[in-house]
């Protein structure tokens, strides 16, 4: 479901709705506008953020826009340029691929900004090839952070393991402003944010499947439901952090067997957005009807006790 028609809404519009009867009242590039540079209304629900989180938001919010009256536009900045827009009260939520981080809490809090997380998913970030490289299945965690690390001078095939052939290797990852940046960087590098640089970076994961589905030596790193929706175009990896290879899938991903790289999917709501009713039976929405469709986009939906805690954060009936 994220794909083509993923592709298609990040050009042009998402235009949606919210409550009939309740309502009435990193990289901007890539941000979703609703209409044709309309502005925000009163009733209007504004989000930004991951493009891990995205393609779940974006199918929620189509489903909800079926039987609902109000406008739900999400960009794409990346989790951490989501937040700077959440902080500065531009938006009403904030989709994200990791926690809110101390400097994001300090951010909203000087702008008066509280919050409320909720849990929406679970994803394995997921470490691909281009198809022809078919002499490598699994990589070794040490063999991942030796490529990444910001020392890392390894640019061919042959410099990662004996045997692996004489092949330029071109690296693809999520930009500075991602969260599975910060995420993948934590773990296997080490320290968040710690990364050679010389990779070509983007926080559209569209443009990274494009471009190592396209070069024969490429390997890249992004959300889950990405790889589901092209699995014909890359070739996944398995990860070996030292008790066995395991690659990511709904199993591995829920169970914690896709180590280190499996984790949670939130969503950041403004506290004072969700006084209004309109936003509160979107947040209700999503985290009932749009359960479903978290497995459909290719992610892993979390345990019903997690939804059940989220909406008892709305104060809402269960």
């Amino acid at each position: 479901m994220p794909g083509t028609r993923l592709l298609t809404v990040l050009a042009v519009a998402l235009f949606v709705s919210c409550v009939a009867n309740a309502c009435g009242g990193g990289n901007d590039k890539t941000t979703t506008e609703t209409g044709s540079g309309a502005s925000k209304q009163a009733g209007d629900i504004t989000g930004d953020g991951s493009s891990t989180v995205f393609p779940i938001t974006e199918a929620v919010v189509e489903e909800f826009g079926k039987t609902h009256d109000t406008r739900v536009t999400v960009g794409i900045s990346g989790t951490g340029g989501g937040f700077q827009k959440f902080c500065n009260s531009e938006t009403d939520f904030n989709d994200a691929s990791r926690p809110i981080k101390e400097a994001e809490k300090d951010a909203c809090a000087n702008d008066g900004i509280e919050y409320v997380e909720f849990q929406i998913a679970y994803d394995g970030i997921s470490v691909v090839v281009n198809p022809s490289s078919t002499f490598v299945d699994c990589l070794k965690y040490d063999e991942l952070r030796r490529i990444w690390e910001p020392s890392s001078t390894i640019n061919n095939w042959s410099q990662v393991r004996p045997g692996f052939p004489d092949k330029p290797l071109k690296l693809y990852g999520p930009g500075t402003d991602s969260g599975t940046f910060d995420y993948f960087t934590a773990s296997i590098v080490g320290a968040e944010d710690s990364s050679r640089s010389d990779y070509t970076a983007s926080e559209d994961d569209n443009v990274l499947v494009q471009g190592i589905s396209g070069d024969e030596g490429a390997l890249g790193y992004f959300g889950y439901a990405y790889y589901v929706e092209n699995r014909e175009k890359l070739r996944l990896l398995g990860i070996d952090p030292g008790s066995g290879c395991v690659s990511p899938s709904p199993e591995t991903i829920l169970d914690g067997r896709y180590t280190p790289l499996s984790r949670p999917l939130y969503i950041y709501f403004n506290k004072e957005a969700l006084k209004r009713p309109e936003v509160q039976e979107f947040v209700r929405f999503y985290l009932t009807a749009g359960v479903a469709l978290v497995s459909q986009v290719g992610y892993v939906a979390a345990t019903d006790e997690i939804y059940q805690e989220g909406l008892a954060k709305l104060a809402l009936p269960r």
